[in-house]
C-alpha cells in the first residue's frame, strides 16, 4: 500500500515531484484495476496542484459523493450517466488542501445492500464489504494512497476490515455531507481510507484545517476499555482473535486495558438503529421509490418494502432512545480514553453476493463518536479482520492516537 504521511514527506522535501507521485498512483491503477474493479469511472489527464499539503495526493471519491467533472451515478441505473454542476464540499476540500481526484469508486447501489463486483485484494474471492467498497479496495490494493466513502451502519469501518487498512469515520458532522447522497441524515458520516492510521491523521488535519488532528510525537499509553458488544451476538473465531490479539498487545506495550460493561439503554440504542435507519430512508428514496420503483435495486428496494410501515411514533422514540444513550456513553469514558471492540463478526464473508454484517457498526455510528479501524490478524486466506477504537464524541485526535497506539503495539507482536 501507499503510505500518504511518507509521500507527503518525501514531496515536502522534493525527493519526489507532486506530478511524479501522481503518475505513480495512475501507473498502480492501469495495473491493478482490470482485476479489482475498484473504480466506475477515472479522471482525463488528472494532474497534481502546484501547493498545498496534500499535493501529489491521488484520492478517489466514492460514487454517491458529487463531483463535477465525474459522472455520480450512485451505483443504480435510475442515475445513470448523472452530472451533478457542482463539487460536493467534502471533495472541495480535499482539493483546496491540493489533493488530485483521479476517479470515482465504485459503491454498492445506493449505499446499501445490492454489492458491486469490486473485488477484495487479499482474497478475490471474498467481499471487499461495502457500501464503500471500491475505496477500501483501491487503498488496499496499492493504487492509491487515499479515498473518501461514506457510512451509515458500517460502510466504512466494515470495508476496511476485510480489506485490511485504516480507516476512521469522523464524529458526525466533522465531514460535511451536503452533495453526499443522503440515506439517512442522522446517521451518514463521511469517512476515509488509507494505509495506515498516521495517513489519515495527515490528510484529516489537511482537509479540515485542524492541525490538532495530527499525532504528537510521542503517544501517552491510553487507557482502554474493551467491549465486545454481546446485545450484538457472538462474533466469529477470526473476530474474536482479533480483538484478544489487539487488546493483549496495548497491554504489553503499556496501556492499562480491561473490559467495560455498557448500560442497557446503550443497548436498546443499538436494537433501534435500524427504526432511525429505515425511517429516514423511507424519505430519503421518496422520489425513486414511488416514481421509479421496478428501477431501484432489489434488495434496497424489498427493504424499503419490509419497513414502510414504521411509524412516526416508533421514530420519534427511536430518536430519545439515542439521545439518552448518547449521553450514558459520555458517562461510560469516565475511566477509560477510549474504547476498543470488533470491526466485524470476523473476516470477509466467501462470495461477492453479500458485502458482510453491521452489527457490530451501527451503534456507534448512531452515537455519532469517531471510530478507527486497525487491522489487527490474518484468518485463513491471507483474510485481515480488523479491530476498531473509539473515542467521545468530537475527540477525533484522541481516538487517532490510541488507534496509533494500538497499530504500533501490534507491529511488535
Amino acid at each position: 500500500m501507499i503510505s500518504l504521511a511518507e509521500l507527503t514527506r518525501r514531496i515536502e522535501q522534493g525527493e519526489i515531484s507532486p506530478d511524479a507521485a501522481i503518475a505513480q498512483s495512475l501507473a498502480a491503477i492501469d495495473a491493478a484495476e482490470k482485476t479489482i474493479g475498484a473504480f466506475v469511472s477515472r479522471s482525463e489527464s488528472p494532474r497534481a496542484q502546484a501547493s498545498g499539503p496534500l499535493r501529489g495526493i491521488a484520492v478517489g471519491i466514492k460514487d454517491i459523493i458529487d463531483t463535477v467533472d465525474l459522472p455520480t451515478e450512485m451505483g443504480a441505473s435510475i442515475y445513470r450517466g448523472h452530472r451533478p454542476r457542482a463539487d460536493a464540499p467534502v471533495v472541495m476540500m480535499l482539493k483546496q488542501a491540493g489533493a488530485t481526484t483521479v476517479g470515482k469508486t465504485t459503491t454498492t447501489a445506493f449505499a446499501a445492500n445490492d454489492p458491486t463486483a469490486t473485488l477484495n485484494p487479499r482474497n478475490h474471492d471474498h467481499t471487499p464489504g461495502g457500501s464503500s467498497a471500491g475505496s477500501a479496495a483501491a487503498v488496499a490494493a496499492g493504487m492509491i494512497p487515499l479515498a473518501l466513502g461514506t457510512q451509515t451502519a458500517g460502510s466504512v469501518i466494515r470495508p476496511a476490515s476485510f480489506c485490511g487498512v485504516a480507516a476512521i469515520k469522523p464524529s458526525y458532522r466533522l465531514l460535511p455531507t451536503v452533495g453526499v447522497k443522503c440515506f439517512s441524515w442522522t446517521l451518514d458520516t463521511v469517512g476515509l481510507f488509507a494505509s495506515q492510521v498516521s495517513d489519515l491523521a495527515v490528510a484529516l488535519a489537511a482537509m479540515t484545517g485542524r492541525p490538532a488532528l495530527r499525532l504528537p510525537e510521542a503517544i501517552a499509553a491510553p487507557r482502554i476499555g474493551v467491549v465486545t458488544q454481546d446485545f450484538a451476538g457472538a462474533p466469529d473465531a477470526s473476530g474474536a482473535e482479533a480483538l484478544r490479539i489487539a487488546a493483549q498487545a496495548a497491554e504489553r506495550g503499556g496501556a492499562a486495558v480491561r473490559e467495560l460493561s455498557l448500560p442497557e439503554i446503550i443497548a436498546e440504542a443499538w436494537r433501534i438503529q435500524p427504526v432511525v435507519q429505515d425511517f429516514e430512508a423511507h424519505r430519503s428514496f421518496a422520489w425513486e421509490y414511488r416514481e421509479n420503483y421496478d428501477a431501484m435495486p432489489p434488495l434496497l428496494r424489498g427493504r424499503l418494502d419490509d419497513s414502510k410501515d414504521v411509524t412516526a411514533a416508533q421514530y420519534d422514540e427511536a430518536i430519545d432512545i439515542a439521545g439518552r444513550a448518547r449521553l450514558a456513553l459520555a458517562e461510560a469514558f469516565g475511566d477509560v480514553d477510549v474504547l476498543l471492540t470488533l470491526s466485524a463478526p470476523g473476516a470477509a464473508p466467501k462470495g461477492l453476493s453479500s458485502t458482510g454484517d453491521a452489527r457490530y457498526n451501527r451503534l456507534w455510528t448512531l452515537m455519532g463518536v469517531p471510530c478507527v479501524n486497525v487491522p489487527a490478524y490474518v484468518a485463513e486466506g491471507n483474510l485481515p479482520v480488523g479491530v476498531q477504537v473509539i473515542a467521545p464524541f468530537g475527540a477525533d485526535a484522541r481516538a487517532l492516537a490510541a488507534a496509533r497506539f494500538v497499530e504500533m503495539a501490534l507491529a511488535k507482536l
